[in-house]
């Protein structure tokens, strides 16, 4: 017998696998050139809901630039202690700034950084230095090197996602900037005036 059911049609639909695959959802592939495999969304939430305090390295003063959106966003939408890095800088949002990771006073549970990728592996062992539990590298950033160091030492490793989006998609916060919040409601929102 054929793969296809016989209904004399040429548009027959496939038999059904014999081994109960024919539900099984398909896995994403990795994007070429890599072989890392980060945690999954519910490890990612874990990670943040377990974590007090969260360095940025690589925090920008300039409004313009996505460290900027993202210190705003934590340390106004967060319950997060949130210290900023930069050897350039002295104050960021009213807040200071520390030159590098072993001048803060408190370990880390998360170092989020916004650095260039020949920097990464260093801001890896930084991190690693520092105590962090987790290593999280902002969109656009992916250095498996870096993953392979911070791995090595214990850590946790989340690359090519941005911290603020995933607060506020497991807070419900996506709303803000124009974000799709995920609800679908028919009810009419009243607006304050």
């Amino acid at each position: 017998m054929s793969a296809t059911t016989s209904t004399g049609d040429a548009c027959a639909l496939p038999a059904a696998p014999a081994d109960g695959q024919s539900c099984a959802l398909p896995t994403a592939a990795p994007a070429p050139g890599r072989t890392w495999t980060g945690p999954t969304q519910q490890e990612r939430f874990a990670l943040l809901r377990r974590a007090r305090t969260i360095a940025i390295v690589g925090a920008s003063n300039n409004p313009a630039r996505a460290s900027f959106f993202v210190a705003t966003y934590l340390l106004s939408s967060t319950a997060h202690h949130v210290y900023l890095v930069n050897p350039r800088e002295t104050e960021i949002l009213g807040q200071p700034v520390y030159a590098s990771l072993a001048d803060l006073p408190v370990r880390p549970d998360i170092v989020d950084v916004f650095r260039r990728h020949d920097d990464l592996p260093g801001v890896a062992q930084e991190a690693i230095d520092a105590g962090a539990s987790t290593l999280w590298l902002q969109l656009g950033s992916w250095n498996e090197e870096a993953a392979t160091i911070a791995e090595a030492a214990g850590l946790a490793v989340v690359m090519d996602r941005c911290i603020k989006i995933e607060h506020a998609r497991f807070h419900g916060g996506l709303h803000l900037a124009g974000f799709d919040t995920g609800v679908i409601s028919s009810r009419r929102q009243l607006l304050a005036r």
